[in-house]
């Protein structure tokens, strides 16, 4: 049974009419009639007596037309929704994130999401060192807050701020006194560095790329970012880390200081190059615009006050 029968018979219904109905419909007469009779047909009762006077609903035309409007709005209703998540305007959304999140930005991003997007449903969930990915690579999340440099193929990032490193010291330490340290004078420290099977991530965080061909590397694994801490606290380890950890967690124990010589940490949005999809755009979209508008926002976390 065709939904376009369904509609032809409401209006005929509100019309009583063939030919006003016709002219409304933008169809023939004759094509109308044809319609209305397959759908009788179809129902296997009669919907209308017709006579040269008047067109009037049957019993059963009166029971069916509201089942017609029923079944009219709820496919409606289905078509509408389908179209809104094909355009990514409602939906679910899973979002993954490291320790952190975006930072300062994060509250904004997600309340210009929501504002832009009532109907899309976010679902947040926090990863750990053991997934440097934020939920991408095993395809729990859809979009993510994250640190690069990560090993898990095909994900595409997008860059929204850069945070200088520093390094976590217990305050004994040679160098915690320091205004600001090289990269040369760590590389022969015992690093503590969260426990991964990401390789790409645990080299940047241990400066492996700093260190001369064959140089003993002395690496101590934590599970999370408080036991790294602990490992410093203990005077066993300093830690390479973001400077917004001295923000977040300062501890009368452990001294942050700046890295002057080292890269800068990345934090991006990422996603997954073979699932964009309509609402990853979307977020995109949200997180691109909170970026560019918070301007003094980002300078702040770019150049933080270290001293």
């Amino acid at each position: 049974m065709q939904t376009r029968r369904l509609r032809y018979f409401v209006v005929l219904a509100e019309e009583l009419h063939f030919s006003r109905t016709a002219a409304r419909l933008h169809i023939a007469q004759q094509a109308l009639s044809k319609q209305i009779r397959d759908l009788e047909e179809a129902v296997g009762a009669q919907l209308l007596r017709r006579s040269t006077r008047k067109v009037e609903l049957t019993p059963a035309g009166a029971a069916f037309l509201g089942a017609a409007h029923a079944t009219l709005a709820a496919f409606d209703d289905g078509v509408e929704a389908a179209r809104r998540l094909a355009r990514g305007e409602a939906g679910t959304l899973r979002l993954g994130y490291v320790v952190g999140g975006a930072l300062e930005l994060t509250r904004p991003i997600l309340e210009e999401f929501a504002r832009r997007h009532p109907l899309v449903e976010l679902e947040m969930r926090e990863y750990g060192h053991h997934d440097r990915s934020a939920g991408l690579a095993g395809r729990s999340a859809d979009v993510a807050f994250l640190r690069p440099p990560i090993s898990a193929a095909g994900v595409a990032l997008e860059t929204l701020f850069v945070e200088p490193l520093v390094v976590a010291l217990p305050p004994g330490h040679r160098l915690a006194g320091r205004a600001g340290v090289s990269v040369r004078e760590l590389v022969e420290e015992a690093i503590a560095v969260g426990e991964s099977e990401d390789v790409a991530a645990e080299r940047f965080w241990t400066l492996d790329a700093y260190r001369d061909p064959g140089a003993p590397r002395r690496i101590l694994h934590a599970r999370s970012v408080t036991e790294e801490l602990s490992l410093v606290s203990a005077g066993v380890a300093c830690a390479i880390t973001s400077a917004a950890l001295a923000r977040y967690t300062p501890q009368p124990s452990v001294r942050y200081v700046p890295i002057e010589d080292g890269p800068g940490t990345e934090l991006a949005l990422a996603w997954r190059k073979d699932a964009p999809g309509p609402l990853v755009e979307r977020f995109r979209e949200a997180a691109r615009a909170v970026r560019e508008r918070e301007t003094e926002l980002v300078h702040a976390i770019e150049h933080p006050d270290l001293s």
